[in-house]
């Protein structure tokens, strides 16, 4: 087997848990501040989306369910971009 092959193998599994990881680290604060941009106030005087509030309007709700979305498309789409990275390695890899 060639060593400059599997040593390349190696990084790219690498750098790909690396995203994994930051992926994960960040779902932490991304879901407290997505809770406290819905919530009626946060961080003492600014005014949020107040999702628990039923008499919204329709587009302050459909924002509440973009935001509450926003986790998993930012985790998600971390997560893709690993496996993009070892799929263009079995791709285009020597």
């Amino acid at each position: 087997m060639n060593k400059k092959g599997f040593t390349t193998v190696f990084y790219t599994f690498m750098l790909a848990l690396t995203v994994v990881i930051l992926a994960l680290a960040l779902a932490g604060p991304i879901s407290e501040t997505v809770s406290n941009v819905r919530n009626e106030t946060y961080e003492g005087s600014n005014v949020g989306l107040n999702c628990s509030d039923t008499s919204i309007s329709n587009y302050d709700k459909a924002a509440c369910v973009a935001s509450d979305m926003s986790i998993f498309y930012f985790v998600g789409g971390l997560i893709f971009v690993a496996g993009m990275i070892i799929a263009a390695r079995l791709v285009f890899g020597n």
